[in-house]
């Protein structure tokens, strides 16, 4: 989709020739553990290697009770606690964990006397929980859960996380043999007086309510909390944390914990001011939906307060009715990017599919700037979305790299160019990465033409890499494109307030 100019393909060139400062940021890096940032000398510092967060292995893994033995002629690290043995080999994709090959995102590297290692290599093995804030530049890790049952005592959930339902049966903490986590909660919102659960993996949650306090309990069973979770939401030293809810008159707080840990059960729940009919959404298409717009079932008369709509940033269209435009990049005689299959194959069907959406909504209009394989230039697009006045502009893309790369990039993008489009930009992308379950690379800024010339704000989705198989594979299935259409349609209500 992008053509490289010369100063872009020569900071390309150095990347390959030195991958290990494949990132290389000039501010100081973070690593908090438990709460507490660790001190890090400088050649330790956090790296980012082709998209993987990189470590230092010594510190984190003594810091979480491992011993460390290096051997300087093999530059082999063993790493051992509990009769778990970890081997890792400089410049070596593949390590060793209890005896069994494993294979890494990015091979070890040393910087300096320190060897940095892929964090996620570190959560998976140690079963510590780990995120990353690309903002701040900190690495968060969670120390594992010891588990429950046996000689163990059994771990408390304060009553700042989840309160365990009473004499319930099969709704308490019951646990079984084995810590088997099968799916992970990546996200929570809660927009137009619904909780949205997103999820990598299927799982099928046990909701019910309580009366002793108005609730509505959520639990979501062999699950735990992703990567990703911890980079939008704060989770405390007991694996729990809260949102706190202002603009929905009958809900107060939701709260979400790890409330079992074999088997590994994330229990949310929906603090009420009244008791709330609900219902439950699971398509097992990565979002989880309890929706409480209903009636109240008591008393009998009382209905839900209507939700209050947030003042949209200002626009220049219609002020009763949402303008968005749908951009289906490239088209007709310009396929765009692409090898087996093109991008404008991928990039109709996926704007379509959002529009079809958003014509279900109440007072939003919209508009495609083309509806079939025909081609509108940039400068048709952007003079469309200015002359009908739109609130808010879109343009649905697929990435790729140039032929005879040696990098092989995946992962989710969202561009803007000018200041007043990077809420927005922020708003759509954080639905989007968990959409496409591919990496997230993050929200940047970019000289685009249909996000230059347009005057309301206006954002580019890079969905994936078409140079990469995997992404490839997963932007031209039919449940992936939904997924983009539902996730830039979340996006587009949450940044207007509804």
């Amino acid at each position: 989709m992008k053509k490289f100019g010369f100063l872009a393909l020569l900071l390309l060139l150095l990347v390959l020739v030195h991958p290990g400062t494949g990132y290389a940021d000039s501010a100081e890096t973070h690593i908090n553990l438990d709460g507490n940032d660790l001190k890090i000398s400088k050649e330790a510092q956090v790296q980012i290697v082709n998209g993987s967060v990189m470590v230092p292995l010594r510190l984190v893994t003594e810091q979480l009770g491992y011993t460390v033995k290096w051997d300087n002629v093999t530059k082999t690290a063993t790493i051992e606690q509990k009769g778990t043995t970890l081997k890792l080999i400089v410049n070596n994709a593949m390590a060793e964990a209890s005896g069994k090959q494993v294979k890494l995102d990015n091979p070890p590297f040393l910087s300096g006397n320190t060897t940095l290692v892929p964090l996620r290599f570190v959560g998976e093995q140690t079963g510590t929980t780990v995120g990353w804030d690309n903002v701040t530049k900190t690495v968060y890790l969670t120390s594992p859960v010891p588990e429950i049952g046996g000689s163990e005592p059994e771990i408390t959930v304060p009553d700042t996380s989840v309160t365990a339902p009473s004499d319930n049966g099969s709704n308490g903490n019951t646990t079984t043999d084995g810590n088997t986590s099968t799916a992970a909660v990546t996200n929570l919102s809660f927009i137009d007086n619904k909780l949205i659960i997103a999820m990598n993996g299927s799982v099928t949650p046990n909701v019910f309510t309580m009366t002793d306090k108005d609730r509505i309990v959520v639990d979501l069973p062999n699950t735990s909390f992703g990567d990703s979770f911890h980079q939008n939401l704060s989770v405390g030293k007991n694996q729990s944390g809260q949102l706190t809810i202002t603009e929905y008159p009958n809900v107060s707080t939701i709260r979400y914990s790890l409330f079992s840990s074999s088997p590994s059960t994330i229990r949310i729940v929906i603090d009420l001011n009244s008791a709330n009919n609900y219902s439950v959404t699971n398509a097992n298409d990565g979002l989880i939906i309890v929706d409480l717009n209903g009636t109240s079932t008591t008393p009998p008369a009382t209905t839900v307060p209507e939700v209050p709509v947030t003042t949209p940033p200002p626009s220049t269209g219609n002020t009763d009715k949402k303008i968005i435009v749908i951009d289906a990049g490239h088209g007709g005689k310009d396929p765009g990017t692409g090898s087996n299959r093109k991008e404008k194959d991928f990039t109709l069907p996926t704007a379509l599919k959002i529009a079809e959406l958003l014509k279900k909504e109440p007072n939003i209009e919209v508009v495609l700037t083309r509806s079939d394989d025909t081609y509108p230039t940039l400068q048709d697009r952007s003079n469309l979305a200015n002359k009908v006045k739109a609130d808010l502009f879109i343009s649905v893309h697929a990435n790729s790299i140039p032929v005879g790369s040696k990098s092989n990039p995946s992962g989710t993008e969202t561009y803007y160019t000018r200041k007043d489009s990077l809420l927005f930009a922020q708003t759509v992308h954080k639905y989007l990465t968990v959409a496409t379950g591919l990496q997230d690379r993050g929200v940047r800024q970019a000289n685009y033409h249909v996000t230059r010339e347009t005057k309301m704000p206006a954002i580019l989705l890079e969905c994936g890499y078409l140079s990469n198989t995997k992404d490839e594979a997963l932007l031209f299935t039919v449940d992936v494109q939904n997924r983009i259409a539902e996730a830039v349609v979340l996006g587009i209500k949450e940044y207007l307030g509804r």
